[in-house]
């Protein structure tokens, strides 16, 4: 995923299928410059990290 698509994502207000090391995943924030973003698992919203939007996978 590339950064731009992965923040059209973040600000939808219908969610997309996005998948981290094949964990469910929404994303908080983006950060475009740096091409990472903010995510946790949607079962775990305490679980915060910061990755890549290249790892990211819309499914």
């Amino acid at each position: 995923m590339d950064a731009q698509r992965a923040q059209d994502i973040a600000n939808k207000s219908t969610m997309a299928t996005v998948m981290y090391n094949g964990t469910r995943v929404y994303i908080e924030h983006v950060d475009q410059q740096n091409g990472t973003a903010t995510i946790h698992p949607l079962d775990q919203p305490t679980q915060k990290q910061s990755v890549s939007v290249s790892s990211l996978m819309e499914s």
